[in-house]
């Protein structure tokens, strides 16, 4: 299988292993492990990063869960969607993914652009997830944005991004951490993974959003699996107002907001963490060891 990022650069000892599939002709990097028998957790990377961002959390979640983590596709290391990469054709895909990797049901974890993903997912499958845990994504219509974000959607067309220089977007990006530091081979991951025009592509989601978030508000009121917002207070591209909008119209919701900027699942990862598991606890859909053994 001919892969688009090459993995060397990420060393042994790393827990994260990543390894390649393809999932309805789309070549699609993951990385799984954690307990056998248990129940599943799915893990979305977020963007401009990839599978290696829940690093700071991989043994907590894989102590407890089955765990499988996923670059969306055109995120990360893995290839776009031919036609359409908004979140409704994302969310579509994640139900693919559930099905090529034989999950029962998963807890499913989507920060950043895998808020908006997973609640369509949610919206157009009912039945595929146990439990969802978003934030850090616009979500509200209109939208509520701010700085690189607003900038990137507010631009008439994609050319502007080709011509961003990738490390500069990431170094940005990770600049917002307060008090956890990226490895070196984290943030080369980074670099390659969105490198060429892969940066402009991957906009191509968020620009979607004055379109796709508008038939996703219709809809909110509709879902019915239980959905945890998690939003970083001092977030600088989409404010806690987001959180509080899926809030005040996701029937089964509960919102929990942390003293952290964008990358909260990296930045306050321990407490993070923590309502992922107490969250999935809560919501499991069947006894297995792992979930009695605390």
């Amino acid at each position: 299988m001919t892969t688009l990022i090459d993995t060397s650069h990420i060393p042994e000892l790393c827990p994260i292993r990543p390894r390649f599939t393809a999932i309805d002709g789309v070549t699609i990097r993951y990385a799984r492990t954690g307990r056998p028998g248990a129940e599943a957790l799915l893990l979305l990377s977020p963007w401009p990063e990839s599978i290696l961002a829940f690093l700071p959390a991989w043994e907590a979640y894989s102590s407890r869960y089955e765990v499988l983590a996923i670059d969306l596709p055109g995120f990360g290391a893995s290839q776009r969607l031919a036609g359409s990469n908004g979140p409704s054709a994302m969310g579509d895909f994640i139900v693919k993914a559930i099905a090529h990797f034989k999950l029962d049901r998963p807890h499913a974890v989507g920060p950043d652009v895998g808020t908006s993903s997973l609640l369509f997912a949610a919206a157009d499958h009912p039945d595929a997830l146990a439990s969802l845990t978003v934030g850090a994504g616009a979500a509200s219509y209109p939208l509520q944005v701010d700085g690189t974000l607003k900038d990137i959607i507010a631009l008439p067309s994609a050319e502007p991004l080709l011509q961003m220089s990738i490390v500069a977007v990431v170094d940005s990006v990770l600049a917002t951490l307060q008090r956890y530091k990226a490895a070196a081979f984290v943030r080369d991951d980074y670099i390659k993974c969105y490198g060429g025009n892969r940066f402009a592509e991957s906009a191509e989601l968020v620009r979607t959003y004055p379109q796709e978030l508008a038939i996703l508000a219709d809809r909110l009121r509709t879902i019915q699996t239980p959905v945890q917002i998690i939003q970083g207070e001092h977030d600088p591209f989409v404010p806690v107002s987001n959180g509080e909008f899926l809030a005040a119209r996701l029937p089964n919701s509960r919102l929990e907001i942390l003293d952290a900027g964008h990358l909260a699942w990296e930045d306050a990862a321990d407490e993070y963490s923590r309502l992922v598991l107490d969250w999935a606890q809560l919501h499991r859909h069947r006894q297995t060891p792992d979930v009695e053994a605390r």
